[in-house]
């Protein structure tokens, strides 16, 4: 008797055959094969193999959160015993909050919060997803999940929420939006509704969609209610319209930017502007915070994307590779210069 290359499958057979048959059948191929064959799943390998037992299993070699755009993996930035303290304490205040009241919108939005302030996008990410299941018409939820899709470099997945966000928080009350790391004066600055709009804008821009970019910050304007998240906003308008080509329109933008605005946390943003105003030379904007990697990346990403508006395409690759060289991988800066190098790695 010749063996098949495929042992034949017992499903037709309990149509056709009493049980005894099919007991007897299922002996018989025990004998000659071992174990009772399965289908195979719908990736064409069969279930219940050493080699998907193993593929289940096996760990990654080398974890990382994110990876850039550039092909690089993205790891957990390294932190200081005192940082990873604070914002451990934090996480476990945060998960307490959660177990106990899983069904709080707050508990839910802070708890991924505090994961992604320690890095911990995908997990964030998972715990907004999980709350849209509760809150499906959450806009505060899909505000947080769609930035942290930004962090991890699925700009479509971001420009999703936050477009959901835009919708659903439309004749809303303005919510101002605690800080989950207070600033110098402990006063929160922004609002949910100026944090959708600059977030969608920000990742049309990095998508390379301009006009869509400058249908959102214009938004933004409107709930940009102090000279903080004035710069921030006119920063991403003037270089989006710089994008377009529309000087006109650029320098507009700068009218309302003086060398004295009540400034507490976007300083880069301030010095970025004054240099498009040609009050601050680029080599002063960018060394004067190199140590901080945030507003390295910050810095360095306005300066380089500078000379690149301007035609200097060398000096601006350069200062694009030192921001990329970094750590601080999630500033909007970083992501920005890996767009760019992109973008040029395209023209060669």
């Amino acid at each position: 008797m010749s063996i098949p290359d495929q042992p034949f499958l017992l499903k037709p057979v309990f149509e056709k055959f009493p049980l005894s048959a099919i007991v007897a059948l299922a002996v018989l191929q025990i004998l000659l094969f071992g174990c009772i064959p399965t289908e195979p799943s719908s990736d064409g390998k069969k279930e219940g193999t050493a080699e998907t037992a193993q593929a289940s299993v096996e760990p990654d070699a080398e974890p990382y959160e994110a990876l850039s755009l550039l092909g690089k993996k993205l790891k957990r930035p390294e932190l200081s015993d005192k940082q990873r303290a604070a914002l451990e304490e934090n996480l476990a205040k945060a998960k307490a909050n959660f177990d106990a009241y899983p069904d709080s919108l707050d508990f839910i939005i802070w708890y991924g919060r505090r994961l992604a302030y320690m890095s911990m996008y995908k997990e964030a990410i998972q715990v907004y997803t999980d709350g849209l299941r509760e809150f499906p018409d959450s806009y505060r939820i899909y505000r947080h999940r769609g930035h942290r899709y930004i962090s991890i470099r699925q700009f479509d997945d971001a420009i999703r929420d936050l477009e959901k966000a835009a919708f659903y928080m439309r004749g809303e009350e303005t919510m101002i939006e605690k800080d989950g790391i207070p600033n110098k004066l402990n006063i929160p600055l922004s609002s949910t509704q100026f944090n959708v709009w600059y977030h969608l804008g920000l990742a049309y821009y990095l998508k390379g969609n301009y006009d869509k970019a400058i249908s959102a910050y214009k938004k933004c304007m409107e709930f940009s209610t102090n000279d903080d998240l004035l710069v921030a906003t006119s920063d991403w308008m003037y270089i989006t319209y710089r994008k377009l080509g529309n000087l006109q329109a650029a320098d507009k933008v700068l009218e309302a930017i003086k060398p004295k605005m009540k400034i507490v946390e976007n300083d880069s943003y301030h010095k970025r502007l004054l240099m498009y105003k040609g009050l601050l030379q680029p080599e002063d904007v960018l060394s004067a915070d190199e140590e901080d990697g945030v507003q390295l990346a910050t810095q360095g990403y306005g300066v380089a994307n500078w000379y690149l508006l301007n035609g200097d395409i060398e000096k601006g690759r350069d200062i694009l590779e030192k921001v990329v060289a970094g750590e601080s991988w999630s500033a909007f800066g970083y992501i920005a210069s890996e767009v760019e190098l992109t973008n040029l790695q395209a023209l060669l």
